[in-house]
């Protein structure tokens, strides 16, 4: 005889088949040490630069735990980690996977291009609106926000807002929560309840996990080449020209590594964002030289310390650049 739950889950998963709005991925699922081999050259680099951004900013009692980096060269497909495995709330960085999942999503056929997404596509990625995200979050998860909910309607809710969370577990993507809105302030009603207030189901992302995801649209892989390069063409930052970028994707993060090596010719694309307690940056660089690498770099507890993320690229790039 089956149970009340195994029924109650049965109907939830057929409601939401019916939505229309999952996605599995065909094939095998593969994990990041399956896709990248790991360069001892690429370690001791990464590992270095790491340790002397850290010393750099002893003073402000940067602790190693507090720094987490991923560096991928595109060329060779090897990859370097410090910390790329750890759970770290991942700011504006998400907006990078909704993207990815829409133009899936899109090219699946699951949901339509339409004027108005194509702005919040848009909005969400070149000013990193928090307001956009939430409508892109909506239109891949068919959910919405507002108050909170009856433990039934609440539980398909929740199911539902899951959807990119089981696709890219479906791709072999480990250690990532992708199912929440991002805000300014703090989430209210059903939002605050599927998260609750001890934190549960708060997104986490590693720089491992992002490194993969950026390595994958920057190759034309996550999707067709023609969606992949539209991707890029919302992450394509100029840290030589003047922006009105409030976040200052562009010169703030990465791009000041760009500026200091006076790499002109090379071109950044990125997803750069900050807390009162984070600040990460997921950049893809493709200097005139031929180098070609992701560089991920997320720090905790230290969001006013500037330094971190362009040091530890520049570090990296400097060494790429001398082979």
């Amino acid at each position: 005889m089956r149970t009340f739950t195994a029924i109650f889950m049965s109907l939830v998963l057929l409601s939401a088949a019916a939505a229309g709005q999952d996605l599995t991925a065909t094939g095998k699922k593969i994990g990041f040490e399956e896709k990248f081999k790991r360069s001892e050259t690429l370690a001791q680099s990464l590992s270095s630069a790491v340790a002397k951004a850290i010393d750099a900013d002893s003073v402000k009692n940067v602790k190693s735990e507090d720094v987490a980096a991923t560096v991928i060269d595109l060329k060779t497909m090897t990859y370097a980690d410090v910390n790329g495995d750890q759970k770290i709330y991942p700011a504006s960085v998400v907006k990078m996977f909704y993207l990815a999942a829409i133009h899936r999503w899109l090219e699946d056929g699951k949901i339509k291009l339409t004027p108005e997404l194509e702005r919040g596509l848009k909005d969400m990625i070149v000013d990193s609106s928090n307001d956009a995200t939430h409508y892109i979050l909506d239109v891949l998860t068919d959910t919405s926000s507002g108050g909170e909910l009856p433990e039934k309607e609440f539980q398909e809710w929740s199911f539902k807002r899951n959807a990119v969370n089981r696709y890219f577990s479906s791709l072999g993507y480990e250690n990532i929560n992708v199912n929440q809105k991002t805000y300014c302030e703090d989430a209210y009603g059903r939002e605050q309840q599927f998260r609750n207030f001890r934190g549960e189901n708060r997104n986490m992302l590693t720089t491992n996990a992002t490194a993969r995801l950026l390595a994958e649209i920057a190759r034309g892989e996550f999707v067709s080449k023609e969606r992949s390069a539209k991707m890029l063409d919302l992450m394509a930052r100029d840290p030589f020209a003047p922006t009105k970028d409030i976040d200052d994707q562009a010169h703030g993060f990465t791009g000041i590594a760009l500026i200091d090596l006076g790499l002109k010719d090379a071109k950044l694309y990125s997803k750069a964002g900050w807390t009162s307690s984070t600040r990460h940056d997921a950049a893809y660089i493709k200097t005139a030289d031929g180098v070609e690498v992701v560089i991920v770099v997320f720090t905790k507890n230290n969001a006013q310390v500037r330094t971190i993320i362009p040091e530890i690229a520049g570090a990296v790039l400097k060494d790429m650049l001398k082979k």
